[in-house]
Formats: structure tokens, sequence, C-alpha cells
């Protein structure tokens, strides 16, 4: 009986996809603002014009345009640590189609900014869809990872990270001239969140509540039993139920867990911190820097159409996002992330010495190309998509709220700070800016060889007990081991 219950139906990839879209509008509006970035600059000019009948200085349109792009990452801060609230006040699947309330907002005042002649909508509707994509970085992998069957959350917590870099995809393809890139048509290539609003907020109501939350929160066994047999497609559901029992009868005997006590509290500490650790070397493995400059990077490596170069990044991307999906219940999270770091180093280093030998030969240009393609496909093996799921297995149903916001709100801080000091780290290292992210990849693989748990095919309440005692990891009983990678390793080297 145990495959059937662990199977994906139907049902269940229904709401998976529905509920990737909030990623794939993240995805989205992380690449939209790139390819446009001219054009969008002379209508705050002509706005400028429009207004005051004389040209804007060039080092005010450098600050509004370095504010357009960094406001979507500060609206990320605050949709980011707003989570744990609209998680538990409304539940995982309500608070999904409420928040699209801020895409809705963010997407019409970006597409309405040409007609009103209004450079402030435009940087108002960054900050507020930055604020709904903040919202959706917690909210996303939180109602996948509470509706996945055990076996196979791993795979389907991987369709969050999918939904990102098809986002990323589309909106580099849409804002090619040709499509939507052109000075006529890039209010609707801003606007194009608000029809990808309509459509999940018209299929949302068709999934179900996430059936931990109702067991857990709001004690509804019934409900909770009833979702779970659509969603694993058998009436045999009583192992699952188990589960959320114990997880909820031990949450009944804890205080609910504010944001200070993760750090506070030894149970939580240690979790917490590998969730931060996680996410930062996400953001500072130096990816964004890839996808925020890469015409640029590509431009200044000698490439002749750096924009398609740009793309094929792009498709490199979603490729390798399919694979991590494929193989990430055989190989294990750790082991992914590991491979990820690891190989993303060795490419950052090759990176650097095409960058720094572009003028001498032709062919370090392509070497470059390469370089960036392979970084681009070992960040999609591991540290991709592996920290925005991994942080919902490492915390119970109590913690857990809290947890997704405090590691998404570090995620989106870094995310601003790559986004703001990178260029006058480029202008300031040139060819050897890249040394930076290296350096940053060895020390997050090390932490994460000697401290991040494996977490594949264990339940949430299993993992739990590893950091409160019972099981020998974070705590002062050393005599037991933690399985990692399939193999057991003695817990002193896990310090």
């Amino acid at each position: 009986m145990e495959p059937k219950k662990g199977r994906i139906t139907c049902s269940l990839t229904f709401c998976v996809v529905v509920a990737a879209i909030g990623s794939f509008q993240y995805g989205y509006n992380i690449g939209v603002i790139n390819a446009p970035e001219k054009i969008i600059k002379d209508f705050y000019n002509d706005t400028f014009i429009h207004r005051y009948d004389k040209d804007m200085s060039a080092s005010l349109l450098t600050s509004l345009w370095s504010l357009t792009v960094a406001i979507f990452s500060v609206g990320g801060m605050f949709g980011s640590l707003s989570v744990g609230y609209f998680a538990n006040r409304f539940g995982r699947r309500n608070a999904m189609l409420l928040v699209n309330v801020f895409a809705l907002v963010g997407g019409a005042f970006m597409a309405l900014s040409k007609v009103a002649w209004s450079l402030e909508m435009m940087i108002i509707g960054r900050f507020i869809i930055g604020v709904f994509s903040g919202f959706c970085t917690g909210l996303v992998p939180m109602y996948i990872g509470e509706l996945a069957p055990t076996a196979y959350r791993g795979a389907l917590g991987t369709l969050n990270q999918l939904g990102i870099v098809v986002g990323i995809l589309v909106a580099q393809i849409f804002g090619l001239q040709v499509i939507l890139g052109s000075e006529t048509f890039w209010p609707l290539l801003m606007g194009i969140t608000v029809f990808l609003s309509i459509i999940q907020c018209a299929l949302l109501p068709f999934c179900p509540e996430s059936p931990r939350y109702l067991l857990i929160i709001k004690k509804e066994h019934d409900r909770a039993e009833a979702i779970l047999q659509r969603l694993r497609g058998t009436h045999d559901v009583a192992s699952d139920l188990e589960e959320m029992k114990e997880e909820g009868e031990k949450m009944a005997q804890e205080k609910p867990v504010s944001f200070v006590e993760l750090f506070r509290l030894r149970q939580y500490r240690q979790p917490i911190l590998i969730a931060i650790a996680l996410q930062l070397s996400q953001q500072l493995s130096g990816i964004n820097a890839v996808f925020y400059y890469s015409t640029s990077i590509f431009a200044s490596a000698g490439v002749s159409e750096p924009v398609y170069a740009t793309i094929g990044a792009g498709i490199v991307n979603v490729v390798f996002t399919v694979v991590s999906l494929l193989v990430v219940e055989r190989a294990g999270r750790r082991t992914l992330h590991l491979t990820g770091l690891g190989g993303m180093a060795v490419f950052a280093l090759l990176l650097t010495i095409a960058l720094r030998f572009k003028d001498v030969a032709r062919a370090w240009s392509y070497v470059s190309i390469v370089a960036i393609y392979l970084f681009v496909a070992l960040f999609e093996i591991g540290p991709g998509p592996i920290p925005w799921f991994i942080v919902a297995e490492l915390f119970s149903q109590g913690p857990r709220p809290a947890a997704m916001a405090v590691s998404g709100c570090s995620n989106w801080t870094a995310n601003f700070l790559v986004g703001m000091l990178f260029p006058y780290a480029a202008e300031g290292c040139g060819p050897y800016v890249f040394l930076i992210f290296l350096v940053f990849l060895i020390i997050f693989f090390i932490f994460t060889f000697f401290k991040v748990p494996e977490t594949r095919g264990r339940t949430f309440d299993d993992i739990a007990r590893d950091f409160q005692g019972t099981r020998g990891l974070a705590t002062n009983n050393r005599s037991s081991s933690v399985e990692l990678t399939g193999v057991k390793v003695p817990p002193e080297q896990m310090e």
C-alpha cells in the first residue's frame, strides 16, 4: 500500500502547479526589468521633460534606475517577514489568494505609469510587486511542502524553483524588442503580472487548504482527512494523519515561536542558522550578479549578440532545474547542494581567468560563455532549489512560518546587497570580481559539509527531533549519530 499512498495524483499535481504560478511571477519580475532598461530610462527622461521642460541629469537618471531595480528587493523583505502572520492567520491557500492583491495593484501601477506620465507609479509598482514576491518565496514552498508525500517532497519542492526560472526565461524572451520590449509595448510587458494573478486567483479556490494546517492549527480532523484522501488518491491515509497528530501534540506543548525565540531557544537555534546560511549561499554564490548583469558581462567578454547569450543562460537555467527535480530524491539534498557549490566555485575561477585574458585571444570569450552556462547549471542542481524547500523540512509546524519568514528575509536582503553592490565591485575589481563569490562558495561548501543534515525521505517531526536532543544533533547528548546522505556520521563531525 505504501507506493500507492505515496504516489503523485492529478489532484496533487494541480495544486502544486497552481501554487507555482506565484513562483513564476517572482521569476518573471526578476527578469522583466533588464531588457527594456534603455526604453524605461528614456521614459523617465521624457516624463521629466514633460514636467519641467528640460532633460534629467545623468546622475539623477542613474539613481532613479538603481532605485527601480533595488526597491523590488526591499518590497520582498517586507513581504517575506509577513509570511508567518498571513500563513497562520488565513491558512496557506487563502494567504496565497489574498496576497495576489499586491500583484494586481503593483502590475497595474507599472502598466499605467506611461499613460499617467508618472515614473513614481513605476517605482511604487516595483515595490508592491516585490512585496507580493516576498510572500511567494515563503508561502509557495510552505504550501507545497505540506501537501507533498514524504517520498516526493524534494521533487515537488523543486517545482517552486522551476517556476522561478521559467518566469525569468519568459521575461527575457518577452523582453526582446521584436516581442514586447519596444517603446510601444513595454507597459504591457510590465503589466503581464496582472493577468497571471487573475489566472491564479481563478484557480486557487479549486485547491484545498493544507491538511497539515487544518489538523494541527485549526483542529479540523475530518476535513484534513478528506483532503488527504483526495491528494493521495486513497482512503488509507492513517500514517499521514498519525504523523500530523504527533506533530500537533508536540506543538501543543510549545509556546508560539517568535522571531527572537528562533535564535534564543537551543532546539531552534541551529536549524535557523542552517536555514539562513543556505539562503545566503544561494544569493552570495553570484548567481544574481550573472542574471542582473549577464548581458553586460557577455558584452565585455566580446560576445556580438549578448542578449541572445543571456537567453541561452535562461534556457540552461530551466533545463538543469528539471534535472535537479529528477534526481533530488535519489541523490539527496545535501549531496546536490555540495555538488552545486563546489562546481560553481570551479567555474567562477574559470570565468575569472576567461575575463582576464579575453583581450589576448577571442577564444576566451567563448570560454566565458561556457563558464557562465556551467555556473548557472550547477546553481540549479543544488543552491537554486534546495534552500527554499529544505527550510520547510528543518522545522515542525509551530516554528515553520516564522523560520520561513526569517530565512526568506535573509535571502531578499542578500539579493538587495548583491544587486546594489555588484556594479561597484565589478568596477573596482575588474575581471577579478568573481573571486569574491569564489570565496563565499568555498565558505558555504565547508559549512554545508559539516553542518547541514540530510532530510531526504524523513518526516518533519523526525528531522525536528534531531535538533531537540533526542537524536544527538546540536545537543549535549553526543552518543547517537545522524544519517547524512545514506551513511552514519558521528555527531561530533557535525560540530
